[in-house]
């Protein structure tokens, strides 16, 4: 009894092995009728069992026949045999098939007949193709390995790492994140992703790597849109569908993980394969490059530290002359290695713990500070350019001292004035009163224009200054600009020489600013009067418009300078005509602003020639249009 529940138990595995099977199996008595039709059968012929068990199976073409009763022949008077072959379908379809045939024998040896295995013979092309992939890749990541442990220098180590991603997995994208103080990842390295994301940080625990590290695994795949860095990650690569991801640990310590990025075409096992033995020798290059490192700092830290710097760098014997001097410090110093080593440095030192800030021969300004290796006696000195900063530092002075002065002349004449309306207004005549009145409206007027004039500087140099853009009539605006102008001075003549022109793209207010600036120049500076000359017309898309004056001129050195903020053409000028100096640096940015430009020219005869551009209004553009030429963030400036 227990035998038979032993052979019973048997039977039902047998049969559930063939049901479940992946291949069609199917069983035949010797004369060709169909004992056993698995699942897997019906799936590859189109018939099912009910149909088939105890006929004969109409699978065999008729220009086959001959060759399975060939092959049946074999498989009675020898072994198993397989072949390629073609089969029928229930459609009448003809499908490629590899068929391994075998004789079915009951205990005795008798021949009972025959079981067929089926699967299409493309499988085994596909088969074939993957393991043959697979035998590429895996050689050519020995080569790959071979590169990565080839450098030496971490950061190299890390970008191969990342291109290598994409040349074995073939993701469209890949990074290296490294993991900092087990709580924040870092974009280290990159391959196909916008240099920008380099040093993107986010949250280790909300993280794919977290989800990764939590589940004790070294390959991760996942699809769909993560949070934290992985979204910033997934942002960056239009079409991203999946991310596979592997941990690079260095000892037994997880460093970092690779990110392989796929838009264009689905992940397999062979690719995450691939990945995480990447991310093993990565993690074994990596080690190796830490170890070279430190064994870099523990032998060569000195010259290390002096070749690297951004700052310069130059090593003094106990002599006190230079042992070496890195490139920085030529380019500092504009002296060559060879012009410094042997002797001292070309500039005082500064006494130990101390900074000295001195200035070279060539103008250029250093903050040097020095330190001495108490075990060798070398002095180690560090040197950077701070002329930029020394200049605006003096900028900044003179930008204080003038606009003191400035504020200064109109509050006092205002102050005066006013005192004197207040303790004499009886005493005065109605003409007097109106002349201090009129005095007091002009300087205010002055005082005015000149906080306008701060405002806008600062606006503008903190990249604040918006305008909206539409389509203006520029001829009008430099009519109505220039109308009053022949009154203005009665030693200046005004020529005004404007026909029919295009609208333009700008911003009015922007407009009517550039235009009175440039203006106000021209007479300002042509003190001994002359002829202010004002054109405009239309050139090819652009529209021009020239204001010419008889004055001081503009050094050629200087036609550049003068757009920058708080400079004159020479100190002395703040003195003879005022100002603080922003008026052309304002008028430069509001032309850009609004797609244009203003640039300065010398006038033939002398004299100055200030040329601005502007966009002429196509019928393609659209009115108020906002747009902020210099990554303008506030309202538009009022005048």
């Amino acid at each position: 009894m227990g035998d038979e529940r032993v052979e019973s138990a048997d039977e039902g595995i047998a049969r559930a092995v063939i049901a479940s099977s992946a291949n069609a199996i199917v069983a035949l008595d010797r004369d060709l009728v169909v004992l056993t039709w698995n699942p897997a059968a019906e799936r590859l012929f189109g018939w099912n069992a009910t149909e088939l068990v105890g006929r004969r199976a109409p699978i065999v073409p008729a220009d086959l026949v001959a060759e399975q009763n060939a092959v049946l022949e074999r498989v009675r008077t020898g072994g198993p045999v397989s072949l390629r072959t073609k089969r029928l379908r229930s459609d009448d379809t003809l499908i490629d098939v590899v068929a391994d045939i075998s004789a079915l024998r009951s205990e005795a040896g008798a021949l009972l007949g025959y079981t067929f295995v089926y699967h299409l013979a493309e499988e085994d092309e596909t088969a074939r193709d993957h393991y043959a992939r697979r035998d590429r890749l895996v050689r050519r990541l020995t080569d790959v390995v071979g590169d990565i442990n080839a450098e030496l220098e971490l950061p190299a180590v890390l970008d191969r790492i990342a291109a290598s991603l994409t040349e074995l997995t073939g993701a469209d994208a890949g990074c290296f994140v490294l993991i900092e103080d087990d709580e924040r990842l870092r974009v280290v390295s990159s391959h196909r992703l916008p240099e920008s994301m380099r040093g993107l940080t986010g949250d280790l625990r909300s993280s794919l790597v977290g989800k990764l590290l939590r589940t004790g695994k070294t390959v991760l795949l996942e699809n769909g849109d993560p949070d934290g860095l992985d979204e910033l990650i997934w942002s960056r690569l239009p079409g991203l569908n999946a991310v596979a991801l592997a941990l690079a640990a260095v000892g037994s310590r997880p460093y970092g993980a690779l990110y392989a990025l796929f838009a264009s075409r689905k992940v397999g096992h062979v690719e995450l394969e691939l990945l995480e033995l990447l991310a093993a020798h990565a993690g074994i290059a990596v080690g190796n490059a830490l170890s070279y490192q430190e064994a870099v700092r523990q032998r060569a830290h000195q010259r290390a530290v002096v070749d690297a710097s951004a700052d310069g760098i130059a090593v003094l014997d106990e002599q006190g002359r230079v042992q070496q001097w890195n490139p920085a410090a030529q380019e500092i110093t504009g002296f060559a290695a060879d012009q410094v080593i042997g002797g001292p440095p070309p500039f005082p030192l500064p006494s130990p713990g101390e900074k000295l800030t001195t200035q070279l021969p060539s103008g250029r300004w250093l903050d040097i500070v020095a330190a001495e290796i108490t075990e060798t006696g070398e002095v180690v000195v560090d040197f950077r350019d701070v002329t930029k900063a020394k200049e605006l530092e003096e900028a900044k002075d003179l930008f204080l001292a003038t606009t003191s002065h400035e504020l200064r002349t109109p509050i006092t004449v205002v102050r005066g004035f006013a005192s004197t309306l207040d303790a004499k207004w009886d005493n005065l005549s109605d003409a007097e009163r109106r002349a201090a009145v009129h005095t007091i409206a002009e300087r205010a007027n002055s005082l005015g224009r000149l906080v306008d004039h701060l405002l806008l500087g600062a606006r503008t140099g903190a990249d604040e200054l918006k305008v909206r853009l539409e389509r203006v009539d520029l001829a009008e605006r430099v009519r109505a600009a220039t109308l009053g102008l022949p009154a203005f001075s009665d030693r200046h003549r005004v020529e005004v020489n404007v026909g029919e022109l295009p609208p333009v793209i700008g911003d009015p207010l922007a407009i009517d600013i550039l235009l009175d600036q440039l203006l106000e120049n021209a007479f300002k500076y042509s003190p001994d009067g002359g002829l202010i000359h004002v054109a405009a017309w239309a050139e090819g898309d652009e529209v021009v418009v020239v204001v010419e004056d008889e004055g001081v001129g503009i050094p050629a050195a200087d036609r550049e300078r003068i757009f920058e903020r708080f400079v004159q053409v020479d100190s002395g000028d703040r003195r003879r005509f005022g100002g603080v100096g922003l008026g052309l640096y304002i008028v430069r940015n509001l032309a850009r602003a609004q797609g244009g430009d203003v640039t300065a020219h010398t006038r033939p005869g002398g004299g100055t020639r200030m040329r601005l551009v502007l966009r002429a209004a196509g019928a393609a553009d659209r009115a108020s249009v906002l747009m902020s030429g210099l990554g303008a963030t506030c309202d538009t400036p009022e005048r």
